[in-house]
């Protein structure tokens, strides 16, 4: 640029003007960088090159915040010895999508070159809820760190110019913050920054990031990055600002605006991997887990999950938003809560519900993380700044200041205190918090309020019989209290969901139905044994759920959860998605009843086949044309002379893969046998899962959904199985009926099912 001095002094430059491809050229070696990306190359999905978005000037490279950084060599010369520099300027435009947890109080690197042993080289990066530093190596092993004082955080989406300084002649260190001075400190005149010796210079990646799961690098960036210029140099004041107002006269005298769309985690390379699930709900890119705080409102589904923005791995949860019309074709919304610089939620914000206030408007109570608290885990509540005019998607949320509930000893067991269940009804509103007894098992607290703000402890709204059900576990997660109507003697039944974690517990979704003591705010339940809504292993499981005021449903919510490995779901840039909602209800004989959602039906696409009253063999040779790995199956076996009796999906036409789905009449059990579903040597899927179901006489009635790698069958309204399927071969699309004697089947139909992307 002229306004410095025609770039005197420039060492290295990256414009990110390619726009395109995975290199990057440093203009003044005149080097292409490769460009580090998951997708370079894909095993499950399409090769595809880093993402190149809009940036500051011409385009800037989109980091993902786990995979995507360059790595610059460097020129030693013939000595190799590090050289000492007398300058050293950074000049950068940043956009951040995220910020970094600061695990092991290390930045997340803009650009850095350093050995922190040596206490050699610079380090540019930022650290907690967007503050940043610049950081040096010196003469006499000496570390300098200057800081972005309060205030001059770098905001989310939005670009910032960001320039570092360092004079060893004048003895500064300095910060700018588009085009202005906001930090400085002093150095020892004549002081040397000393340059890392056989160290590449890495864009996006700190030098000596952490390692979470020996897979994912934290410390990366997430976000957009432009214009990298290095100086060997101290550029003054002046020009940088005038580097700044360069800049700005090329967008008509303004600050460069950052468009959501350009920065946004973008889930189109996720499309063609053959094992994410299409029409189940699920993040744009990287981590979820459970699904939460359903809440209708303005004639529109919220739904919410806890989600990591970096990278697909459980680390720095926030929530993450989806919005629909219909519960099934769903839209991803901005972040809706973050961790923040406050006392309230800094470390993470973890799961909860929806209700409403005094005025019908939607709130979000939430676990509130601080882990300079005792306990680390709060309730807290957050509003919406709904206005039809202004925020229609309920896209912003305020958090109020202070937690409402703060956890004493004495109330649950200590330390875990957390998902808080939250309704009203004309006399107040109702919370259950996740929790245990000390020195027992695991319980769901009750809590009152007059006003949602203030709230009295009620005691223990129920609890586990560790001695007699020790599965039950420690602490209790996740509760969650639905409304079923009443029963044939007029009797008012509740279903009390809970999700059990700790030592010995099986996670698992278990359920009670009984009633609800509404003086004492406890839970009496029809029988102490806990069931299943699913027999899966695993994969079903974190619950939430809502009564919908449209159709005065119980509908749940929960996680599928993706049953591979860390390098697996680092190489597949996912992790995890929603299961589809179920309609639960009170049957005429007394038993819980679960169902998928009327709705579902909308993704149907052309109907493959329709059947009825078939042999084992006739029913297989009409099944012989239809494949796929996106299909609804409904389907009807009457045992016939056949003990055990079911389908066989995701098989390859040499049956070298396949997965069986069928029911043993002897141990009246559903079950799922993955012991040849794939070949693949790094998944995990396998072995035979299943649980009980009392058909009574009733023929199997299956209800299959099959999305990819998720596999959901629900059997007799009763109970479900959702399992994995990971096939290796791309054939692995067949159907076989199968038994071990002649069942008769007695009708099937087939839907091909659309993605609701």
């Amino acid at each position: 640029m002229s306004e410095i001095n025609d770039n005197h002094g420039l060492m290295m430059y990256w414009a990110f003007d390619e726009g395109t491809g995975a290199s990057a050229l440093e203009s003044v070696s005149q080097i292409k960088d490769d460009i580090h990306y998951v997708f370079n190359q894909a095993e499950f999905t399409e090769p595809c090159p880093p993402q190149w978005r809009q940036g500051a000037m011409g385009t800037g490279l989109l980091f993902d915040g786990y995979s995507t950084y360059i790595a610059h060599p460097i020129n030693e010369g013939s000595n190799g010895e590090p050289q000492h520099l007398s300058a050293l300027s950074i000049g950068i435009w940043v956009a951040p999508r995220s910020y970094e947890w600061g695990e092991g109080n290390k930045l997340a690197a803009l650009v850095n070159r350093y050995n922190v042993d040596r206490k050699q080289g610079y380090l540019l990066g930022m650290f907690r809820h967007g503050s940043w530093s610049f950081q040096v190596g010196l003469e006499g092993g000496e570390w300098k760190e200057l800081w972005s004082p309060e205030g001059y955080e770098l905001p989310k989406n939005e670009w910032s110019y960001v320039n570092a300084v360092f004079d060893g002649n004048l003895g500064e260190i300095k910060l700018y913050l588009n085009g202005s001075e906001i930090a400085s400190a002093d150095l020892p005149r004549g002081s040397r920054l000393v340059e890392a010796a056989d160290t590449d210079v890495l864009i996006g990646k700190n030098n000596h990031s952490a390692l979470l799961a020996e897979v994912f690098s934290l410390q990366m960036f997430s976000g957009m990055l432009d214009e990298l210029k290095i100086y060997n140099i101290a550029l003054s004041a002046e020009e940088i600002a005038a580097s700044y107002r360069q800049v700005l006269n090329s967008h008509g005298g303004v600050h460069p605006q950052l468009k959501y769309d350009d920065i946004k985690l973008d889930r189109t390379p996720l499309l063609l991997d053959r094992h994410r699930p299409q029409y189940h709900v699920s993040p744009p890119a990287h981590w979820m887990n459970e699904p939460h705080a359903p809440i209708y409102f303005d004639g529109q589904y919220h739904l919410f999950y806890q989600h990591n923005p970096l990278g697909p791995f459980f680390h720095q949860i926030h929530w993450g938003h989806w919005v629909s019309k219909d519960l099934v074709h769903w839209r991803d919304l901005p972040v809706a809560l973050a961790p923040e610089k406050d006392q309230l939620s800094p470390d993470g914000v973890w799961s909860g519900s929806a209700s409403y206030d005094a005025d019908g408007l939607p709130v979000l109570f939430f676990t509130a993380a601080n882990d300079s608290a005792s306990p680390n885990q709060s309730v807290a509540l957050a509003r919406s700044t709904y206005s039809r005019d202004k925020d229609p998607d309920l896209v912003q949320w305020v958090k109020h200041p202070e937690p409402l509930i703060v956890q004493k000893k004495g109330i649950g067991a200590f330390g875990d205190f957390r998902d808080p269940f939250v309704w009203k009804d004309d006399e107040g509103w109702y919370a259950l918090v996740g929790s245990g007894i000390e020195g027992g098992g695991g319980a769901a607290l009750a809590f009152a309020s007059q006003d949602m703000l203030n709230w009295t402890y009620k005691g223990s709204f129920f609890e586990a019989d560790i001695q007699q059900y020790p599965y039950l576990g420690p602490i209790w997660e996740l509760p969650v209290f639905l409304p079923l109507g009443s029963d044939k003697q007029g009797v008012s039944k509740y279903l009390l969901l809970v999700s059990p974690v700790g030592k010995g517990a099986d996670v698992e979704v278990f359920y009670w139905m009984g009633q609800l003591d509404k003086q004492n705010l406890s839970f009496l339940p029809d029988q102490a044994e806990p069931q299943l809504i699913d027999v899966g292993d695993f994969h079903f499981t974190g619950p939430s759920g809502m009564v919908d005021p449209m159709t005065g449903r119980n509908i749940v919510f929960t996680i599928a959860q993706g049953d591979r490995t860390s390098e697996l779901e680092y190489q597949s840039g996912w992790a995890h998605n929603g299961g589809l909602p179920l309609s639960v209800y009170l049957r005429e004989d007394g038993r819980l009843g679960i169902e998928p959602i009327q709705e579902l039906q909308s993704l149907r696409g052309e109907k493959r086949l329709s059947l009825q009253d078939k042999s084992l063999a006739e029913a297989n040779t009409l099944l012989g044309d239809v494949q796929g790995d996106m299909l609804e199956i409904k389907l009807e076996i009457e045992p016939g002379s056949a003990s055990q009796f079911g389908i066989k999906i995701r098989r390859t036409p040499d049956g070298e893969e396949e997965t069986l789905l069928y029911y043993d009449l002897n141990q009246t059990m559903l079950l799922a046998d993955r012991t040849k579903t794939t070949l693949h040597p790094g998944e995990k899927c396998s072995g035979i899962q299943g649980g009980n179901l009392e058909l009574l006489g009733e023929n199997l009635k299956l209800h299959i959904y099959l999305d990819r790698s998720m596999v959901e069958a629900y059997s007799n309204g009763l109970k479900s199985l959702t399992t994995r399927v990971y096939p290796s071969r791309k054939d692995a699309l067949g159907l076989e009926i199968w038994g071990n004697g002649e069942p008769l089947v007695k009708s099937m139909e087939i839907w091909d099912m659309q993605s609701i992307w």
